[in-house]
């Protein structure tokens, strides 16, 4: 197995892990009353990581779809771990939409009360996030998949709403019990690799070789997968999130549905497609008509969702289902689509909690019966709400469309019915977000509604990047499309070789629809 390894004289990723990390330290070293210096330092440790995230991207070469900035220190050597990282065209953006959402959280969401432990969770957060994205051997990414558990379930637990405490053990459990099964199938790899080398290692690039039997590879695959489809969520291991999103507090609602979440798809993508091409294959209907399930799924039960979050937390059911769907279509258009899906989707959750955490704090509820006519005395929070629900239902001109049209389009190429079926899910997106949009902005607002102020300058300023963005990436997608695509050819490349019978030639070379090359593929 080729591996294409680029590495950097300056140390990008260990200053994007070191500097927030540094900054929790500092924050919680701070005293308790020392809340503007609390402030400040969270606020300047999670721009300083944008900025060098930003540096990243400049720095990131667009043709190269393999691993750049790659860093490889031993660890435990008798253990077989190394620290190795590395960033490729998939976890590029994922990794500038943490650094991104971090300081509009500590500006437009942060909390009043223990303001000390709420920046240094939240930085915490971020370190987790980034490490899970940049790790390149599996045991370092199970720490950092793992380290995420932590702050997400204090923060959900210490300023979450009235039924905080059953939904951040719910979160906790779920996420914890499958992440067994990732440390099972992350042992057993590297065991078996071991008996076949004589190497005992945990690098993806080495266990990339290892050759699984069809069983064996299957029951790891589902490890994996199973532990994955929890914490992104896949419909049916999704019923943690509508409460742990309903009862989080802004920051991490914003967190756990834009960044933890795509932890789950990442996993998807970097590790399931590379380590078990075979079994991904013939899994693949599984997983196309669970992805279908779920959009659909989604989308009608959002349509009788009561109140704010939990519309968005099923609306994000239905877009997992579309990431998902693009991930096992395994073409060009579908999986680039998948990919562009996760950073968008990210931007626009995010634009939703940010806006419904405003909200909450003047009306003090999010439940759509008590909210009515707050586009009167709120016009500027409604034309961006507008915005971001637009973007959602994938009007064309705003970043979601761009993601969602890819997937549909490279899925229906190859799998012409599950596509034809995912896009009902469109069609009801648009059903329940303009119905949501009816009930709480138009009409007459009477009572505390009509004393609703609009969002104010700082307010704007804060959810300006996330609407520029979805702008941007809506008329002008070219710059994020070409450094994703490289990656994904590379990543296909790869499973056509892995699963192309001995006595066939296959051919490797990035094509506009490589799933018609997949041995076995639907055609």
């Amino acid at each position: 197995m080729t591996h294409y390894l680029t590495q950097s004289s300056f140390p990008y990723v260990a200053i994007l892990l070191l500097v927030p990390l540094i900054g929790s330290i500092a924050v919680a070293l701070l005293h308790d009353a020392q809340k503007a210096a609390i402030r400040w330092v969270g606020l300047a440790a999670s721009l300083v990581t944008l900025g060098v995230a930003v540096a990243l991207l400049i720095a990131f070469k667009a043709s190269d779809g393999g691993y750049q900035f790659v860093t490889q220190h031993t660890w435990a050597s008798t253990l077989g771990i190394s620290w190795l990282t590395g960033v490729d065209g998939i976890s590029l953006f994922m990794i500038l939409l943490t650094a991104l959402l971090i300081p509009i959280v500590l500006l437009g969401a942060n909390e009043e009360r223990r303001t000390k432990s709420f920046v240094a969770w939240m930085l915490l957060l971020e370190v987790g996030c980034i490490g899970a994205f940049v790790s390149l051997d599996l045991v370092l990414f199970f720490l950092f998949f793992e380290l995420t558990l932590i702050p997400s379930y204090f923060l959900i637990t210490g300023w979450g709403g009235a039924n905080r405490a059953a939904a951040a053990t719910k979160f906790f459990v779920y996420t914890f019990f499958g992440s067994a099964f990732l440390l099972v199938g992350i042992i057993y790899i590297a065991a078996v690799h071991a008996s076949q080398t004589h190497h005992l290692t945990f690098s993806l690039l080495a266990l990339q070789g290892t050759h699984l039997s069809g069983v064996a590879g299957m029951l790891v695959f589902i490890a994996f997968t199973f532990a994955f489809a929890i914490k992104a969520p896949i419909f049916p291991f999704h019923t943690w999130s509508p409460d742990a999103y309903a009862e989080a507090p802004t920051g991490a609602s914003i967190v756990l549905s834009a960044v933890l979440a795509k932890l789950g798809t990442y996993g998807i993508l970097r590790f399931d497609l590379t380590l078990f091409p075979h079994a991904s294959k013939v899994a693949a209907p599984v997983l196309l008509t669970l992805a279908v399930i779920g959009i659909l799924y989604g989308a009608f039960v959002a349509c009788a969702a009561r109140d704010l979050k939990r519309l968005v937390a099923y609306s994000s059911v239905a877009q997992v289902g579309f990431i998902v769907l693009g991930t096992f279509a395994f073409s060009t258009q579908a999986l680039t689509g998948a990919v562009l899906l996760m950073l968008n989707h990210g931007i626009i959750t995010a634009g939703f909690f940010l806006l419904i955490g405003w909200l909450v704090k003047q009306r003090g509820s999010f439940r759509i019966a008590d909210l009515k006519g707050l586009q009167g005395p709120a016009p500027i929070m409604a034309a961006i709400f507008t915005i971001v629900m637009l973007a959602s239902i994938g009007l064309p001109g705003l970043n979601g469309f761009v993601s969602e049209y890819l997937v549909l389009i490279g899925t229906f190429v190859v799998h012409q019915w599950w596509a034809a079926i995912a896009t009902l899910g469109v069609v009801a997106a648009a059903m329940y977000l303009l119905w949501a949009y009816q009930r709480v902005f138009q009409g007459k607002a009477e009572g505390a509604n009509a004393k609703i102020r609009d969002l104010s300058w700082a307010e704007r300023g804060v959810i300006a990047p996330l609407i520029a963005l979805i702008i941007f990436l809506g008329v002008f997608p070219k710059p994020v499309l070409d450094r994703i695509e490289p990656t994904v050819n590379r990543v296909l490349d790869e499973m056509v070789v892995a699963n192309c019978p001995p006595h066939l030639l296959c051919s490797t070379s990035p094509v506009t629809m490589p799933g018609a090359n997949m041995p076995g593929a639907t055609k």
